[in-house]
């Protein structure tokens, strides 16, 4: 029977942790969430030999374990939690071997706790390309450890590495440093307050934070640890400029230039969106197709009745309503994990965060933001690379006020209905410049209310704004691969569970009603119209349409006309916003429905669907679609949570129901406030 044991992969970031992880896992691992926090866990199980099999838990980055983040805090938690099921037998602590400096400090700690510790240096390929040499063996003497030279590229010292860690009994668990050489009489009064216990362990769980004494021990600690790292150095490594080939610093002094580093990058992220609207149209129109065809299929095959409408209307169309995001997800996280493998990333970061800093955000922030602009699904899910809280917390609140794809087919037929098609200037369309002028509003919103938030939200944890400028390489495809699989997984899983219901919901309030009204809709509109001689397909419009107003969903349009009416809407304009929270685009075919012109908007029934629009009155003979209607609906639009995907995936990512809740209402209460206003106002 094979033994297994545990192993806690630790490293600072960028230092292909994950590149070592995936090399040793392949897929047999899972991804979570920590409880209580946003942080992801992941989890993998690997073969060591014929007779040990090891559970590898791959940590957050993290500088130190003097913890001043929920990563680093992560770590020190599990480091000192025995009773953790995932405890480590063994560390295995990656270093860079470009930054082996720094990367040992953490390393030198580590070692320090009294667990086994293997040091893995990792991108050996480098080495001959940055002109670096290294004696592992010296560097072992130095720091009494087992040394590991890694190359993931080249997929080279893995079975030494297994090996060693099957050898993880054998490994010395000698202290680096003596803490108490640090401060004598500091840490002779604290073990004499703390017996029989190791007083550097359980000097690193105090709250440090009020004391400044702390704090300065903690920079003494730091100094000595660097000494005996020099030390360590000095006889082992080597960098010999002349023997370098490296282009790093030239393309870093374009790509982090004022003015070009922002052109460039702004020319990619165009290149990206573009790509993520061309190249995911094709799947997307092949998914909605083959959900068409497979609901038209039960159809024709289930006897008809409730349970088919149900599994077809309801079940199949709300997983439908989940799939068809994935080309987008997959696209969008294929873009930002080839940008990362790259080195690329680090380098928007530090460019974004001098502008993003003064709203409460960081660099980091910006790839969610203009992410937003295809869709706020997956740009909530690439907030999970901001470390800190409250920053992550913020991005995620304030995305979906960037304007999405799905907004375009609402945008589009308001616009058109009440906005002039002339010319400024005599070549720039009026149209084309108010649909502009909705993209910007919607991101001046996102930069506004992240300014707002800063200063509601509290937080004690201090923002150090700390990024990694790694080298630049090619990315790993089975990196790209199981990054894109991984994140695509954990929406169609993690939001889908919350998004069919909702949708099976939305389904049963629309197709079904109380009273007679509802039940004998066919007799009533027949009889209704038996003199006008109407087609077929226009005589099931106007039932589909009565049905609709006396069904549930009508009944609640017809409840709420008193709140959305100050807001130049009728009964009709209420049941589309209702019905378009399961999407927003759902609003033109709930409209196509209502007036009587079919549940499809193709490009023919868009020109109906207006013709009506425009015609529509209030029971006073007044229009409803004025340009003050018109301009209400598009800020409504631009402004309200209007998606039950992205409530799902925020609830998921903040995993608090106190913020979904939040940024829901919120969000819906101001579109209501401003749309009321400008109605008020152009009336």
């Amino acid at each position: 029977m094979k033994h297994t044991i545990n192993i806690a992969l630790i490293g600072n970031p960028n230092v292909g942790k994950t590149s070592v992880f995936n090399m040793l896992t392949g897929l047999k691992q899972k991804v979570g969430n920590y409880p209580g926090i946003t942080v992801e866990k992941k989890v993998g199980v690997f073969k060591v030999n014929n007779q040990l099999k090891a559970n590898i838990l791959d940590l957050p980055g993290s500088y130190s374990i003097n913890a001043t983040s929920k990563d680093e805090q992560v770590v020190l938690d599990l480091l000192f939690d025995q009773n953790n099921e995932h405890y480590p037998d063994v560390v295995l602590v990656v270093a860079d071997v470009e930054n082996i400096k720094r990367n040992l400090l953490l390393f030198t700690q580590i070692k320090d706790l009294g667990l086994p510790t293997i040091l893995a240096v990792n991108m050996a390929d480098r080495m001959g390309p940055k002109g670096i040499s290294l004696d592992i063996q010296s560097l072992e003497a130095a720091l009494d450890t087992k040394v590991v030279l890694l190359s993931v590229r080249e997929n080279k010292g893995f079975e030494e590495l297994k090996g060693a860690i099957a050898s993880y009994k054998e490994l010395s668990k000698e202290k680096i440093i003596d803490i108490k050489s640090i401060d004598t009489a500091h840490f002779e009064q604290f073990a004499a307050a703390n017996p029989n216990k190791d007083v550097y362990q359980h000097w690193l769980v105090q709250d440090g934070s009020s004391s400044s004494e702390i704090k300065k021990i903690q920079h003494k600690e730091t100094v000595k640890r660097y000494q005996i790292i020099n030390e360590a150095l000095n006889k082992s490594y080597a960098v010999n400029a002349l023997e370098a080939s490296d282009i790093r610093s030239k393309m870093d002094r374009v790509l982090t230039h004022w003015f070009f580093g922002y052109a460039i990058f702004f020319g990619i992220m165009l290149l990206i969106f573009q790509s993520v609207f061309d190249w995911s149209s094709i799947p997307m129109d092949f998914i909605d197709g083959l959900f068409a065809s497979l609901i038209e299929s039960l159809k024709e095959t289930l006897p008809a009745g409730k349970l088919t409408d149900l599994i077809t209307d309801g079940v199949i169309a709300g997983i439908n309503g989940v799939v068809i995001f994935i080309p987008q997800i997959a696209i969008l996280f294929l873009f930002i994990s080839l940008l990362e493998e790259s080195g690329y990333m680090s380098r928007v970061v530090f460019l974004m965060d001098r502008i993003m800093r003064p709203f409460g955000l960081n660099g980091k922030s910006i790839v969610p933001l203009i992410s937003g602009t295809a869709c706020a699904i997956p740009a909530i899910m690439s907030a999970r690379n901001i470390e800190n809280w409250k920053e992550r917390l913020i991005t995620i609140l304030i995305t979906p006020f960037t304007t999405c794809s799905a907004r375009i087919p609402v945008y589009v037929i308001i616009i058109s209905l009440v906005v002039p098609d002339k010319k400024v200037f005599g070549f720039i369309g009026l149209q084309g410049l108010t649909m502009t002028g909705l993209y910007i509003l919607g991101f001046f919103m996102a930069i506004i209310s992240a300014w707002i938030l800063n200063k509601i939200i509290k937080s004690k944890q201090k923002s150090y704004f700390v990024v990694e400028m790694p080298t630049y390489r090619l990315p790993l495809l089975k990196n790209v691969f199981y990054t894109v699989v991984e994140k695509t997984k954990s929406f169609v899983f993690g939001a889908g569970k919350i998004i069919l219901p909702l949708s099976v919901l939305l389904w049963f309030l629309g197709t079904h009603g109380p009273g007679d009204n509802f039940t004998n809709a066919e007799e009533i509109i027949t009889s209704t119209y038996v003199d006008q001689q109407l087609s077929e397909e226009d005589l099931q419009d106007k039932v589909a349409s009565f049905k609709l107003e006396s069904s549930y969903m009508g009944l609640i349009g017809k409840s709420i006309e008193p709140v959305v009416r100050p807001l130049g809407y009728d009964w009709k304009i209420g049941i589309a916003v209702i019905a378009s929270f399961s999407a927003r685009e759902v609003f033109v075919g709930t409209l196509a429905t209502i007036y009587s012109v079919g549940s499809h908007a193709d490009e023919e029934d868009i020109s109906l669907i207006k013709d009506r629009m425009m015609r529509e009155t209030f029971p006073d003979g007044t229009k409803v679609f004025t340009l003050a209607t018109g301009v209400s609906i598009l800020l409504f639009y631009a402004f309200a949570m209007q998606c039950i995907s992205t409530v799902a995936i925020t609830r998921k990512e903040t995993n608090s129901l106190k913020w979904t809740v939040i940024q829901a209402v919120g969000m819906t209460l101001f579109a209501y406030i401003v749309s009321f206003v400008a109605y008020q106002l152009l009336k």
